[in-house]
């Protein structure tokens, strides 16, 4: 386990509180994390919460949310500069609950997949990080882990991750992280 204390926020959310084992986070409204593709705009001020993440290692964080507020997000974010990042979990959009990632290599891009029977359950996403690149993973509850993105990044890019969230357009998104951790990287794909 990785203690909360031992991560460092990009961008402070308006309140987190520790207790026991999980950590309460209420996001800002107005908070995102998205660069140029097709908006248009750049949002940097996602709460994420980093520790250092080596290549050869993995990061796994656990978390619920009410999902119901429009772009309401949260899940894993990786980082190495402004212009290189990745974040991926899950967000409310247009109803629906979908599981995806953004992987930022100056412009982003984002793919997702409708998980609408994973409302209520506890999410984990894992992320390995291989010489060359990311491999993600996402479950609910005790479920099949799913591969979620193959991403390329940067093996000597220095990075950090950790738990992320934001509520581009709601002021009441309270995500319950209940786990951090880091483990040696999955050693295959398949």
């Amino acid at each position: 386990m990785i203690a909360w204390t031992d991560g460092t926020w990009t961008t402070p959310p308006a309140a987190s509180s520790e207790s026991g084992s999980h950590l309460d986070v209420t996001a800002r409204e107005g908070s995102d994390a998205w660069r140029h593709t097709a908006y248009g705009f750049v949002h940097e001020n996602a709460h994420a919460l980093l520790a250092p993440l080596a290549v050869g290692e993995a990061m796994e964080v656990s978390f619920r949310a009410p999902w119901d507020g429009q772009f309401d997000q949260a899940g894993l974010y990786v980082h190495a500069d402004e212009e290189h990042w990745m974040k991926a979990g899950l967000e409310f959009a247009d109803g629906h609950l979908g599981l995806g990632a953004v992987v930022t290599e100056i412009r982003s891009d984002w793919s997702v997949g409708y998980v609408d029977d994973w409302h209520g359950s506890q999410i984990t996403v894992r992320v390995s990080r291989w010489a060359d690149a990311l491999i993600v993973r996402a479950r609910a509850d005790d479920g099949e882990w799913r591969l979620v993105r193959v991403a390329p990044f940067d093996g000597d890019a220095v990075a950090s991750a950790g738990p992320f969230l934001a509520a581009p357009t709601s002021a009441n998104l309270v995500v319950r992280f209940t786990s951090w951790e880091r483990s040696a990287a999955d050693e295959a794909l398949h």
